[in-house]
């Protein structure tokens, strides 16, 4: 029987095989062509009212050097399954599309006409073979808040750095959604001394990026993270190039577009995304708003795509004085269309809480310790007035804004200000930062400046320097945050445990100890 404790103890792709009355797949008993094209595993994401997104993508072999899985350069139908129970007797929806060559046999099924509010199994099948079984949900009728939303979201995997233990303990928790902020691989060659062996060397070109994402993939501890609950993902810089700024790259070779062209159709290909998301060249549409009932609105940003240059210096980074180009009135992180968009959500939002997914600091944050400040200019810090902008929108809507942020490879919470120049300025909303998944290594609960740098940023209120993610439990009364860690990534299966906890009330923009 294949049930939620079969995932959390690995092995959903076994107990999938055997309830279906086929042997286990064995990477090294390749039959032919078609046996084994499951490595990759399987996903679920953008969940809606009346469905979702099925994933999946052929694989016999996740390191092919051209980022293919060793595919056989032919259309190949994939068949798959909906079920209302884990022994899919009570199949609801099934169909069969072609995983083609020119897409790395990557599919992509928009599932409709299921029941609000309800869980479902799904899997599925080509040639002989048939794939691990995954749990997803879909999300609540309009206009229903029903039971408490469990949320967890992470960001930054470095598979050089360190084991994907995060995942595997997030996936333990069951939650109804997972989200993902930021850097989801990471572009970079081959490291000195790594902890895990990358294949391939910096991404490039399309065969590179896809490359990256398969051994992702591969990885089982991803893999059970995926299959336990649908997901929804936004992209940062190393999901392309490091610190790239709107057209401009950090480097000029090969041509920056091309090579955004290239990462994004990797990326919609290894991921559980809608057609309303697949690439167009080096344009990808990535912010949109995906709904849980009246409990939540997440409104998912893209600070990459539509930003002006950093300020300052015009490269990121870079931590330094003010400067008077950050305060101009016309800087945007977001562009005019997408701050339009999001105002426009909060002003209509009729859920109790409007949750704000995006990749970089958002809170002023004065990096240097003693005298003299220093701002980073990746992150709002570098875009003040469109960080106003955004404060008086969740303010004078009235909204209870809390915003979930990624990159920075530890775990913050605080609060944001409508105005950081003016003293008396009010808290308008809550911002939890996750730390990362793997990326810069195993860390430190708390390093020699941590005291002095939150002394100094009086309205930020927590720091935790290790590895992990963030479990959230949202109710009409109260948003319950829990900041999970792990002592280490540089080895597998280290346990993860709870570095802090708070507690947001709706009306209340400010931050409780729990």
């Amino acid at each position: 029987m294949i049930n939620r404790r079969s995932f959390l103890a690995g092995g959903a792709g076994v107990a999938a095989a055997a309830a279906l009355g086929v042997p286990p797949v064995r990477a090294a008993a390749r039959q032919s062509p078609l046996s084994d094209v499951f490595q990759l595993g399987v996903a679920s994401g953008e969940p809606d009212p009346g469905g979702f997104v099925l994933w999946t993508r052929l694989a016999v072999d996740p390191v092919a050097p051209d980022g293919l899985g060793g595919m056989p350069n032919r259309p190949v139908p994939v068949q798959w399954q909906v079920a209302e129970d884990d022994r899919f007797t009570k199949v609801v929806r099934h169909g069969t599309e072609i995983a083609r060559p020119e897409a790395a046999h990557s599919v992509h099924v928009e599932v409709d006409g299921l029941d609000a509010g309800a869980e479902y199994f799904y899997r599925f099948r080509a040639g002989t073979e048939t794939s691990p079984a995954g749990r997803t949900l879909t999300a609540p009728a309009p206009g229903t808040r029903g039971r408490a939303f469990n949320l967890s979201f992470t960001s930054c995997a470095d598979y050089q750095v360190g084991w994907f233990t995060p995942y595997r303990r997030m996936a333990e928790d069951e939650p109804d959604l997972v989200a993902f902020l930021g850097d989801y691989i990471y572009e970079y060659g081959d490291y000195k001394y790594p902890v895990r062996d990358q294949a391939g060397g910096e991404c490039f070109d399309l065969a590179g990026y896809r490359l990256r994402h398969a051994q992702h993939k591969a990885d089982p501890d991803l893999q059970l993270a995926h299959a336990v609950a649908p997901w929804t993902v936004v992209f940062d810089d190393h999901d392309i190039e490091n610190a790239w700024a709107g057209d401009v790259p950090e480097q000029p070779d090969p041509p920056f577009l091309q090579r955004r062209a290239a990462a994004f159709q990797a990326y919609y290909e290894n991921m559980p995304l809608r057609r309303a998301q697949r690439p167009q060249g080096a344009a990808l549409h990535l912010y949109r708003t995906l709904r849980w009932g009246r409990m939540a609105n997440l409104h998912l940003l893209d600070t990459r795509q539509y930003r002006d240059l950093y300020p300052c210096t015009g490269k990121s980074g870079t931590v330094g004085p003010d400067c008077a180009e950050r305060f101009a009135p016309n800087r945007t992180i977001l562009g005019e269309e997408q701050e339009a968009w999001l105002t426009d959500r909060l002003r209509t939002s009729e859920a109790t809480w409007d949750l704000i997914g995006q990749q970089v600091f958002l809170m002023e944050m004065d990096w240097t310790t003693g005298e003299g400040k220093g701002y980073s200019n990746e992150g709002w810090d570098g875009y003040v007035a469109s960080r106003n902008r955004l404060a008086a929108a969740i303010a004078d809507n009235r909204r209870n804004g809390v915003v979930l942020t990624g990159d920075v490879h530890s775990h913050w919470a605080g609060e944001v200000k409508r105005d950081y120049q003016d003293p008396e300025s009010p808290s308008v909303a809550v911002e939890l930062v996750t730390t990362s998944v793997t990326s810069a290594g195993d860390g430190m609960d708390e390093y020699p400046d941590t005291k002095q740098l939150l002394a100094e940023n009086p309205h930020v209120k927590f720091f935790n320097g290790r590895r992990g993610y963030v479990r959230a439990r949202l109710t009409q009364d109260e948003m319950k945050v829990d900041f999970r860690s792990l002592s280490r990534v540089t080895e597998p299966y280290a346990p993860a445990y709870t570095s802090g906890s708070f507690a947001i009330e709706p009306g209340d923009p400010r931050l409780h100890s729990a």
